[in-house]
C-alpha cells in the first residue's frame, strides 16, 4: 500500500491543515506505511523563503511542486498560487500514482478533489478526500461569491461530482457529514475521523512556563487566542470585552497567531489604545505545549453560517493543554456543544461583549473552576481526541480500502479499533455523548 498526500503545506509549516496532514503522513510512515507527499516549496506565511524540492522526513518521501508563490497578500496572486498547484498537482499525479496506491486529496487548495479526480480516472488508484472545510459553500456564505451565481452553481456542481467518484470523504464532524448528505453525498462514502491533538502537548503549570516569563504574563490572568485570524472568525467581540476590562490591572488578552485579518486586529488596537493586548506571532511545534499552556482561558470564534463548512481545529490544542475554553459563536453549533457536552467551557453570543467580559472575570475569581474545567478539557482529550485515537482511524480506514472491504458507513459509525462498523452507533469515531 502506497499512500499520496496532496496538501499545499507540510512540515515544517506551522498552519493547521500542515499540522493535521503532517501529524497523519509521518504517524502512517512510523507504522511502515510508504508515504508521499505532495506540497507546495513554500510555507503559509513566508513565500520567500524556499523548502528543499525532495527530501525524506522520518520516512515520509517529500516532493515540493513547482508553483507559484505570491502569497497571501492579493487575490489575484492568490488564485496564481491556487491554479498553478493544481496543474503541478494534477501533472504528478497523471505520471507517478500507479494502480492500488490511496491518494488522500486535502482542502489547501479549494477544490482540489476535482483536480485529483479528473486526472486519476480510469487508472485503478483509489480516492479519499479529506475535507477540512467545505468550499464553494465558505466562499458564499463570506459573499466571496453570490449564492444565486452561475459560478457559485458550476463549483458546487464539479465539487459534489469529484465527491462522488471518491472511495471515502473524510470529515471531521457530524455537522460536516449532514451538509454533504443535504448536497446529496451518500452516507456510504462519508467517514467521520475528529480532529486530534499531539500526544506531547500536555498542560503546564504558569510557575513552570517559560514562556510567561519571557513575555512578562506570570502574574496577570492571561485570556488568550492562538492560531490563524482568519475570515471565518469574528475579532470584535473579544476586542470590545478587552475595552471593558482595560482598566482591570490582573488581566490581559494574548494573541498568538496570524492570517488575513491580522493587520486589522493590530490596526484596532492601536486604534483604541488597548495596553492590556499583547500580541505575538505563530509558535514553532517544539513550543506549542508551553504556548497553549500560557493563557489561563482560551477563546475561540466562528461565524454562525459557517458552523458546518468549518471546523476551528483550535480546539483540540486546548483541550490537551488543559485549558478552559469560551466559545464566541452560535450556542447551538459543535464547539459549543461540545463544551457544554464535557463541561469545559462556555459559549457567548456574537457581539455580546459584556457576556464575554463577565465569563472573564468569573474565572479569574475563581481558580476553582478554571481547575474543573481544565480537567475536564483535558479529559475530554484523552478520551476522544489523542493522536493515537486519530491514527487508528484512518489506520482501519486505509487498509480496509487496500483490503477491498467495504467504504465505512456514516449512518453506522466506524470503529476505529477493528475498521468494521459499529452496530449501536456508538463508535470510537463519533463524539462522545
Amino acid at each position: 500500500m502506497r499512500i499520496v498526500l496532496v496538501n499545499r503545506y507540510f512540515h515544517p509549516d506551522e498552519s493547521a491543515t500542515s499540522r493535521m496532514v503532517s501529524s497523519l503522513a509521518l504517524g502512517q510512515a512510523a507504522r511502515n506505511v510508504e508515504v508521499t507527499i505532495l506540497a507546495s516549496r513554500f510555507r503559509h506565511d513566508d513565500p520567500h523563503d524556499p523548502l528543499p524540492r525532495r527530501e525524506d522526513l522520518d520516512g515520509v518521501s517529500v516532493h515540493r511542486l513547482p508553483a507559484s508563490h505570491y502569497g497571501r497578500a492579493g487575490l489575484a496572486g492568490r488564485a496564481a498560487d491556487y491554479l498553478s498547484f493544481h496543474a503541478a498537482a494534477a501533472l504528478w499525479c497523471f505520471r507517478h500514482v500507479r494502480r492500488g496506491d490511496i491518494v488522500i486529496a486535502c482542502t489547501d487548495p479549494p477544490l482540489l478533489s476535482v483536480t485529483i479526480a479528473a486526472s486519476l480516472a480510469g487508472r485503478g488508484a483509489h480516492v479519499v478526500n479529506w475535507l477540512h472545510d467545505l468550499f464553494p459553500e465558505v466562499a458564499i456564505e463570506l459573499d466571496v461569491l453570490m449564492r444565486t451565481g452561475v459560478v457559485a452553481w458550476a463549483l458546487l456542481g464539479l465539487r459534489d461530482w469529484s465527491l462522488g467518484l471518491a472511495r471515502t470523504n473524510v470529515v471531521p464532524t457530524d455537522a460536516m457529514a449532514q451538509a454533504l448528505r443535504q448536497r446529496g453525498v451518500a452516507s456510504g462514502k462519508t467517514a467521520i475521523i475528529p480532529y486530534w491533538s499531539e500526544e506531547a502537548i500536555v498542560p503546564v503549570h504558569p510557575d513552570d512556563n517559560r514562556l510567561r516569563q519571557e513575555w512578562n504574563l506570570a502574574d496577570p490572568f492571561v485570556v488568550g487566542y492562538s492560531g490563524n485570524f482568519g475570515r471565518a472568525h469574528e475579532f470584535r467581540t473579544l476586542l470590545d470585552a478587552a475595552d471593558l476590562l482595560r482598566d482591570e490591572p490582573g488581566i490581559r488578552f494574548l494573541l498568538i497567531g496570524g492570517g488575513y485579518a491580522r493587520g486589522q486586529v493590530e490596526e484596532e488596537i492601536r486604534r483604541r489604545r488597548l495596553g492590556n493586548v499583547v500580541l505575538r506571532p505563530l509558535q514553532a511545534r517544539a513550543r506549542l505545549t508551553e504556548s497553549l499552556s500560557v493563557a489561563d482561558v482560551h477563546l475561540i470564534s466562528l461565524l454562525p453560517a459557517l458552523e458546518p463548512y468549518v471546523v476551528p481545529s483550535k480546539l483540540y490544542g486546548i483541550l490537551a493543554a488543559g485549558r478552559p475554553a469560551i466559545f464566541i459563536g452560535a450556542s447551538d453549533g459543535e464547539v459549543a456543544t461540545a463544551l457544554r457536552r464535557h463541561g469545559c467551557g462556555e459559549t457567548v453570543s456574537i457581539g455580546d461583549a459584556p457576556a464575554l467580559a463577565r465569563q472573564i472575570t468569573a474565572l479569574q475569581r475563581s481558580p476553582g473552576m478554571r481547575e474543573a474545567r481544565g480537567a475536564n478539557a483535558r479529559l475530554a482529550f484523552d478520551t476522544a481526541h489523542r493522536r493515537g485515537h486519530g491514527l487508528a482511524a484512518w489506520t482501519a480506514l486505509l487498509q480496509g480500502i487496500a483490503t477491498g472491504r467495504r467504504s465505512p458507513d456514516h449512518e453506522k459509525g466506524y470503529s476505529a479499533a477493528s475498521g468494521e462498523a459499529a452496530s449501536d452507533g456508538s463508535a470510537s469515531l463519533r463524539r462522545p455523548r
